[in-house]
């Protein structure tokens, strides 16, 4: 994926996707094998530990959805954007945002995740 602007509408898609088998699909597109995940919540290495925090969240948050809460602002290999989680066309619960490095193969390496809004008691 050589477009910016896709990479990561197909990254928040994997953090959407409810169907292990689909979202493990989605992740091997998107992301280097070994890639590297942190934010505030998590730290984890792999597709697998990815797989299993975006699981996690969703447990957590379910029946929300993740959506792009701006423009996708890139240079190089390196892109920084934010995002929304809330129920579909309402006001978010919660705000991040998220610096995502990609490799020469044109999938993410490394997530060095923020969070901006959370509710209390999550």
């Amino acid at each position: 994926m050589s477009d910016m602007n896709e990479l990561v509408q197909r990254y928040l898609a994997a953090w959407n996707e409810t169907d292990a088998a689909a979202r493990r699909a989605v992740l091997a597109e998107v992301f280097a094998e070994d890639a590297v995940y942190t934010d505030p919540m998590a730290s984890v290495r792999g597709r697998d530990g990815l797989d299993a925090t975006i699981a996690a969240v969703q447990g957590q948050f379910g029946g929300l959805v993740f959506s792009l809460g701006g423009a996708v602002d890139a240079h190089h290999d390196i892109a920084r954007f934010t995002w929304h989680l809330g129920p579909e066309g309402a006001e978010p619960l919660v705000i991040g945002f998220d610096v995502a490095v990609i490799g020469e193969d044109g999938r993410i390496s490394q997530v060095l995740g923020f969070l901006d809004k959370v509710p209390a008691g999550a």
